[in-house]
Parts: structure tokens; C-alpha cells; sequence
């Protein structure tokens, strides 16, 4: 009961302090799965992420129903989406009824620029540190620029591009069996 408690109440934290997405979520989210409750690895949840990426729904859900199934298998699944979702459904409640009232004011509408420009900076520092951790040699990047250029210049359903990079992966897998696994890589 104690962990589940946890669980809800660390990802409502998570849910409430963040703005702009699951991107944008990450380092509260590392900050507090990783380095404070020690409930998964960094590659874990970048795992988690490139999972909730390709699946349907919003990646903050996804993301914290795989960590909460990890600790405590279908009530865990359900608790930690449950904590992430509360703070935005009652903020949303509140902001639903006023901002209808106050949505023409020019402060509101300035105020509502300047957090868009700030949740692009949130979402811009979570991509860095992703690339950080997940891009470790020259393959890796080109198979993430590749990935970029078929999603952003080509419009392509990124479910696919993921699908393709984990083909990639498999084979460049192939590739290196047998082979020492080059320093700082994860393999699982």
C-alpha cells in the first residue's frame, strides 16, 4: 500500500509541475523515478518513452503506466497514470470555467505567448538531454537524423519511423554479435 501511496503521489507531483507535455516532463520525471526513488534506470525510461511514443494516448500516461506496472504489476498501472492526471484534470476544470470569461483580455492573451515560448524551452532541453543519453556513436545519429528528416521533411507517422529504427537496431544488433559492445552502449 505504502509504494502505491508513493506511486500516486509522485507522479501527481510529476503531473503538476509540469507544463507542456511529456517531452517537457522528463527531467521531473528523472529527478524523481530515477534519482529519488531509484525505481528505474535512465535507459529504462528511455525505453519507457520510445515505447510511449509509438503507442496511443498521451506519452506522461503511457510513461508512468509502464513504471507503475513495474513495481506494482495492474494496480501500479493504474495508480501512477491515475497521480499524473489529477493536477492537470482539476487545473484544466478550474481553467475551463474562467478562461471562457477572461480569454479575450490582451494580458491573458500576452501571458498565454510567453508560456508557449517557455514550454518550447522546456520541450528544447529534454530533446537535448534524450540525444545526450541515447545517441552514443555515429550510427546512432544517423539513424536519429534519418529519423528527423523522413518525420520533419516527409511528414512520416513517426509509429512507422520507430518501427524502422528498431528494425535498424535489430540488424546493426545482428551485425555486432559477437562482437564487444562498444563502451558506453546499452545492451540488454
Amino acid at each position: 500500500m505504502k509504494t502505491l501511496l508513493q506511486l500516486y503521489f509522485s507522479f501527481f507531483k510529476v503531473g503538476l509541475m509540469t507544463f507542456g507535455g511529456g517531452l517537457s516532463m522528463f527531467p521531473m520525471l528523472e529527478r524523481e523515478v530515477i534519482d529519488r526513488r531509484k525505481w528505474c534506470t535512465k535507459e529504462e525510461i528511455l525505453d519507457y518513452y520510445a515505447v510511449g511514443q509509438c503507442t496511443p494516448g498521451i506519452i506522461a500516461v503511457d510513461v508512468s503506466a509502464f513504471i507503475g506496472y513495474r513495481l506494482k504489476k495492474t494496480l501500479g498501472a493504474v495508480i501512477a497514470p491515475l497521480g499524473v492526471i489529477s493536477p492537470g484534470f482539476g487545473i484544466m476544470l478550474l481553467l475551463a470555467t474562467v478562461l471562457q470569461q477572461v480569454a479575450d483580455y490582451p494580458a491573458v492573451q500576452s501571458a498565454f505567448v510567453g508560456v508557449r515560448v517557455a514550454v518550447c524551452a522546456l520541450i528544447t532541453v529534454s530533446v537535448v538531454n534524450i540525444l545526450r543519453e541515447s545517441v552514443r556513436n555515429l550510427w546512432q545519429l544517423a539513424v536519429a537524423l534519418l529519423a528527423f528528416v523522413v518525420v520533419a521533411v516527409f511528414g512520416a507517422n513517426p509509429a512507422w519511423v520507430v518501427l524502422g529504427a528498431a528494425l535498424l537496431g535489430l540488424a546493426q544488433g545482428r551485425l555486432q554479435k559477437g562482437k564487444p559492445a562498444p563502451e558506453g552502449s546499452h545492451r540488454p
